[in-house]
């Protein structure tokens, strides 16, 4: 007779994102891993054989919920620029809910770690296609002004990363006062805050910013 599933993959895998933010890949442990979703060794190495295979499954599922919300909004029929600005409020919500696991990644990524590095090789290019994709469409139909998109990209994403990430910074440092604290969450990661900077970043690249709504 077969036993209930308990969904242990998935009890590893949220351990997994309480974990990595804090630990980053190369000092995440397995056994604290473990015991922090309940579950012995065996029920591990049965499910993900070994460290690294976990940290690959952890990291793509969690950038292939955030791709799915990404296309669902980019095939969506309502104009390129419409479409994009949707597509950036996806991508600026990723941002801001993984904020510290980013961040751990690309200090990481910095330092050469081969997993992280991978990992953003991989994936960094297939959301910005699907960007640069919509950003041609928008200029086609006349909406986004006749600038060459990679200047434009790096100008829109850098409303979005550039606050999020600097805002998780100081979240982290060491002995912060919490007034600092509050004026990052306050000014740089409020949802009211990403969206304002959204709209000044759609209304710079527009042809006719005074005609154009966000969806």
């Amino acid at each position: 007779m077969n036993r209930p599933s308990q969904k242990i993959d998935a009890r590893l895998l949220a351990s997994g994102m309480v974990l990595l933010p804090q630990t980053g890949c190369a000092g995440l442990s397995v056994r604290k891993l473990v015991d922090h979703a309940g579950v012995n060794l065996g029920m591990f190495h049965y499910h993900f054989k070994n460290k690294d295979n976990f940290l690959r499954v952890l990291l793509q599922h969690m950038y292939e919920d955030m791709f799915s919300a990404l296309t669902l909004r980019a095939q969506a029929s309502q104009g390129g620029a419409r479409s994009l600005d949707g597509a950036l409020r996806v991508l600026a919500g990723f941002a801001s809910g993984h904020r510290h696991l980013l961040l751990m990644l690309l200090s990481e990524a910095m330092r050469g770690e081969a997993l992280p590095v991978a990992f953003l090789r991989e994936n960094l290019p297939r959301h910005i296609a699907v960007l640069a994709r919509l950003l041609r469409q928008g200029q086609a139909e006349g909406d986004i002004i006749d600038a060459p998109p990679m200047q434009l990209l790096p100008f829109v994403l850098g409303a979005i990363a550039g606050p999020v990430f600097a805002g998780g910074a100081l979240e982290r440092l060491p002995a912060a006062e919490p007034e600092l604290a509050a004026l990052a969450q306050q000014a740089l990661l409020s949802d009211q805050a990403i969206g304002l900077r959204i709209d000044l970043a759609m209304r710079a690249i527009l042809t006719a910013p005074e005609e154009f709504a966000a969806p």
